[in-house]
């Protein structure tokens, strides 16, 4: 297994492609080309030459395919008002975990997403939230994630 590695601006362009690979795998349908695509490639332009920033992306390259990633974990902190069980306020979310079809079943994202808890935890961050598919449930059962008992409510578009 390779390990993974912090993914620097010139990744960015693969973590929008992977991020497609991700949903369509939600939907099981592939999304249309368009703006977010264009958006995502500019946010990550901006946040990942900041490694203080609160975004961060770990990623496993292709083996054998110089600038193509096999794999990736993408995840921001969140500040919010801190509570008895977390004083600091600080805590995680994953919100693209993703390993191109080509590469599954070889702990990619295992150690994507192991480098993003690390990345986590070296930023005090107690508490991280993440929202499973069922292909990804095992793994992140694995990595000491639990189903809350929050119910999760939205209010917008992607209802």
């Amino acid at each position: 297994m390779s390990g993974a590695r912090r993914a620097t601006v010139d990744d960015a362009r693969e973590l929008v492609r992977l991020r497609a690979v991700m949903l369509g795998a939600l939907s099981g349908t592939p999304p249309e080309p368009g703006e977010w695509q264009h958006t995502a490639l500019r946010t990550l332009r901006l946040q990942l030459p900041d490694l203080e920033a609160d975004l961060a992306a770990y990623v496993v390259d292709a083996p054998g395919r110089p600038g193509t990633l096999a794999a990736c974990a993408v995840g921001v902190v969140d500040l919010r008002l801190g509570g008895p069980v977390d004083p600091s306020g600080r805590s995680g979310y994953v919100f693209n975990v993703a390993t191109d079809p080509a590469y599954r079943r070889r702990g990619f994202s295992r150690a994507c997403l192991g480098a993003l808890l690390d990345w986590f935890a070296e930023r005090g961050v107690r508490t991280v939230d993440l929202k499973a598919s069922p292909e990804g449930e095992p793994l992140y059962r694995e990595l000491g994630f639990r189903p809350t008992s929050m119910a999760a409510m939205r209010r917008g578009e992607g209802l």
